[in-house]
């Protein structure tokens, strides 16, 4: 029996000679902090040490291991956190933090090498990048890790004095954060689910028994639908639950199914031809899934496309007529075009997942979600249980960007498992079903319309987007340019075109960067027709005072000052600088409560929130301990659990503006009933001693729930549903009546200038440098802000540049299903970034902050695209901007 060295201690080694050694690490050992995310060597989330080397431990066998030294993350700091580990947590080079324990490894074992070497000589980004090529963040964290990795190998963490901005980041960087794939219950079993293989059919028949009378099989379930049609390949038909993984794929291969093929059509093209086969008749409709965070509006169906809804345009037949006259007349200053882009997965590095546990009646569900109280609700009345009996628990979260906003199919299985199996059961997805049937941002085609006046004004806008939604509906791209930019007559329609592929989902400001996409190059068009700086232009065409000030900020940078021409290179490379804008709206959830109280002497907050990486556990902290002149990590934050007071989802960016107001109210109760049960009167102003206050304190507890804009619309400050008119009031209606999401004063807004370099011979683009402006009002959290920045702008950077679904299309298969061929940013691809940000403007918001993550990533890819036109004087209108189709523009231009 061999044996390996792990963390200081000897573990026996498996005889099985298809055992990994990740398996061992995880699943014998319980050493969680390694992660499993690609299974195939790609993402660095299972890297360990062996014999002081780093490997990923998803592809070595565990007999390799077999006689050496395997160190893991619970190593590396075991007995004193390493400079990396305190550098990390310093510089917040982390969010979620799924994949941080793998960077720490790697960049261990990187800085001992360095120090060793060359002492305390800080390395380049490029020889940082370089060692960390092999590593993954879906949140982007990379920012922040190349200045933690910088300082660490130059000395500047070898003190034991360490402060983080992150409450949570100890954990996190030594690997003690539970996420729900490390939960492990006793008796707990493995939940798998069979999926169709067809892209549309009915199934007859689905024989369980084979699946069930195999041994170490504890349960297998229905998982079909009334009508007993699949219309995607991956569509859940069957589950079952069993000992281990392996025993479940055998059941899974047991189960007997007999089916009809059915026609079907695959991607936006086809699925708009007349003669297209149907995926939803009439009487089917509402099982289409949502691609939005909110309820849809009404709207016509006409075959496979939904749509036209049009109700936010404003003037549309006058728009139509002034473009058509523009069209007879050749005018020079109309700008047109069609633009595509592509389908941008989530790419979680944490998959969903969920471990589901039935005690008599009452059911506790650990779930990977961005919404642990609505989701209790959910599991509640779909699963037909009293919600008093429901718990959800989500203690961290690795990542969600909208593709765990809702009820997913990974928790009803593993719930309805548990109920037939009488034991605990955890599904947790594969690589293949995370970039296959979570849900994606869709692809989109945009028609768009661009009149000037002759006298310099924004006449009319054409835009209609017809979005590639697969098996759902309610998209929002055209619409979204209807607060941007007024016009005088806009024509916006948005289309959702419905196909055999799996539906797609809400992610990250749903609709925002394929609008801008086409919008804001559409305005740099006109910039350069109408011989006007790309600025100037935005700022007399856009009344938005927030964006005005960014405006400013923009033009005052070097990197635009400085900014080359197209006609004044030569040369392979060229250089390039663009600029775009963009915004998102105001939202906050009705409803949200915080509770605030003294226990033992401390100050406990308490939310049934969620932190997938956006901080809220610090948000909170910061805002109580400044308001009692304390330190953050004085404050007990207690969030993920739906047994705590109500709390919002995190989607939209409402999480900051919903439990700010709340917690700040709590504050001030809190504070009265801690003077009133002090026996010394209060020390007047506001110096009172508040530590020793509540030191002495009895427990007490105070809550408080999110009001109403504590002020009326300040003077400037726009209200975007009064802007759109009677449908902005009906808007807003629905959306807090079907979504319980409010729709507040004044636009969080983003202003970016990004400079790349193109190769022109291999057609390859580089960004350079990122300067992003942000006005979201007064920042809660500054160091996380940033981070919530700069992870932003690198999701847009892969969007712009890397990120392609691929679909076979004819069976409807998902072709990219790994890591190694879907493509994300790695931290080479990481540019340096200035953030600046904006404070003004949320005034009359309770505590003036509202939500960051989604605006900050809707400039990016038509700033690059902005900038690449810059650089080859060549416009292209297709994302990816993968390097075949750079070449091919240039190529017809030359041919031309």
């Amino acid at each position: 029996m061999s044996t390996m060295m792990i963390n200081g201690r000897s573990a026996t080694l498996p005889d099985d000679p298809d055992a990994l050694l990740i398996d061992v690490v995880r699943g014998d050992l319980n050493l969680t902090g390694t992660k499993l995310v690609c299974g195939a060597g790609v993402c660095g989330a299972c890297t360990v040490l062996v014999d002081g080397a780093p490997v990923v431990s998803c592809l070595m066998p565990a007999r390799a291991a077999a006689g050496k030294t395997v160190t893991t993350v619970e190593g590396i700091g075991e007995a004193k956190l390493h400079p990396v580990q305190k550098a990390f947590m310093a510089h917040d080079a982390l969010q979620c933090g799924f994949c941080t324990p793998g960077f720490v490894v790697e960049a261990a074992a990187f800085c001992d090498a360095w120090r060793a070497t060359k002492g305390t000589a800080m390395p380049s980004r490029e020889e940082i990048g370089a060692a960390l090529s092999g590593h993954l963040c879906r949140c982007g964290a990379y920012d922040g890790i190349f200045r933690a990795v910088a300082e660490a190998c130059a000395g500047r963490f070898d003190g034991d004095n360490i402060a983080s901005p992150r409450l949570e980041a100890r954990d996190k960087v030594t690997g003690a954060a539970k996420y729900t794939v490390d939960i492990h219950h006793d008796g707990q079993l493995e939940g798998m689910i069979l999926r169709s293989p067809f892209a549309h059919a009915r199934f007859t028949e689905i024989d369980l028994a084979p699946a069930r009378a195999m041994p170490g099989v504890s349960a297998a379930i229905s998982l079909l639908g009334d009508d007993r049609i699949a219309r995607y390949v991956g569509e859940p038909i069957a589950a079952v639950a069993a000992k281990d993984s392996k025993t479940a794929l055998a059941a899974l291969a047991a189960i007997k199914h007999t089916s009809e093929n059915l026609p079907a059509v695959i991607g936006l093209d086809n699925a708009r031809k007349s003669d297209a086969p149907i995926v939803f008749e009439k009487s089917s409709r509402k099982k289409a899934g949502n691609v939005s965070e909110g309820g849809g509006a009404p709207a016509p169906w006409r075959g496979n496309v939904r749509g036209p809804s049009g109700a936010f345009s404003h003037k549309a037949k006058k728009a139509r007529s002034w473009l058509d006259d523009a069209r007879k007349a050749h005018d020079p200053l109309l700008v047109e075009g069609i633009f595509r882009t592509g389908t941008q997965q989530h790419a979680c590095l944490e998959p969903h997942a969920t471990v589901a546990r039935f005690d008599g009646d009452r059911l506790t569900v650990h779930v990977s979600t961005q919404g642990v109280f609505e989701l209790k609700e959910a599991i509640a009345k779909r699963c037909k249980l009293d919600h008093h009996k429901v718990h959800v628990i989500a203690d961290h979260v690795g990542g969600g960007f909208g593709s765990k906003g809702k009820l997913g199919m990974d928790t009803v299985a593993a719930i309805e498992l548990a109920r037939a199996a009488k034991a605990p059961v955890r599904v947790a997805y594969d690589r293949h079903e995370e970039l296959s049937v979570t849900g994606y941002r869709p692809a989109a085609q945009v028609e768009i319309a661009l009149l000037p006046s002759e006298q310099g004004d924004l006449k009319a806008v054409s835009f209609k987007a017809y979005a590639d939604t697969g098996a759902a509906v309610n998209s929002t791209i055209a619409v979204l340019a209807r607060l941007i930019y007024p016009a005088q007559a806009k024509e916006l329609v948005d289309f959702d075109v419905i196909s055999n592929l799996p539906p797609g989902s809400a992610f990250r400001a749903p609709g925002g960067p394929p609008m801008a996409f086409a919008l804001e190059q559409a305005i740099d068009e006109a910039s350069l027709r109408m011989k006007v700086d790309p600025i100037a232009l935005r700022k007399r065409w856009d009344t938005d005072p927030n964006r005005a000030r960014l405006y400013d900020w923009a033009s005052s940078l070097e990197l635009w000052r400085d900014r080359k021409t197209q006609a004044a290179q030569t040369g392979r490379y060229r250089r390039g600088t663009g600029v775009a804008a963009g915004y998102w709206l105001y939202l906050w959830q009705p409803g949200s409560k915080v509770e605030l109280a003294v226990k033992g002497g401390r100050l406990v907050a308490s939310s049934a929130i969620q932190d997938i990486g956006n901080g809220c556990r610090s948000v909170i902290a910061n805002t109580v301990a400044h308001e009692f002149g304390l330190e953050p990590h004085d404050i007990e934050v207690r969030i993920g659990d739906s047994s705590l007071p109500e709390g919002p989802p995190s989607t939209g960016s409402r999480t900051t503006a919903s439990v700010i107001p709340p917690t700040l109210l709590a504050v001030n109760a809190l504070k009265a009933a801690i003077l009133q049960s002090s026996k010394r009167p209060p020390t007047p102003g506001s110096n009172a001693p508040w530590r020793e206050l509540i030191a002495a304190s009895p427990d007490l507890a105070r809550s408080a729930v999110r009001p109403e804009d504590a002020k009326p619309t300040l003077p400037g400050i726009r209200s975007p549903l009064k802007e759109a008119g009677l449908m902005g009031t009906i808007f807003g209606w629905m959306m807090r009546r079907m979504s319980n999401i409010a729709i507040g004063a004044g636009v969080p807004s983003s202003v970016q200038v990004i400079e790349v370099e193109v190769d022109t011979w291999l057609g390859h683009v580089r960004v350079l440098n990122v300067a992003t402006g942000i006005a979201v009002g007064k920042i809660a959290a500054p160091a996380l802000a940033r981070s919530q920045a700069t992870g932003s702008v690198i999701q847009g950077i892969g969007y712009a540049l890397y990120e392609a679904r691929e679909v076979d299309p004819r069976t409807g298969d998902i072709l990219t299903g790994g890591m190694e061929d879907y493509r994300i940013p790695g931290i080479a691809d990481t540019p340096p970034m200035d953030v600046h940000f904006d404070e003004i403007g949320f005034d009359h918001v309770l505590g003036g902050s509202v939500g960051i993550g989604e605006v900050a990533t809707v400039p990016t890819s038509p700033a690059i695209a902005n900038a690449i036109c810059n650089a080859i004087g060549i416009r292209l209108t297709e994302i990816p901007i993968r390097p075949d189709r750079l070449v091919a523009a240039l190529k017809g231009r030359a041919a031309a």
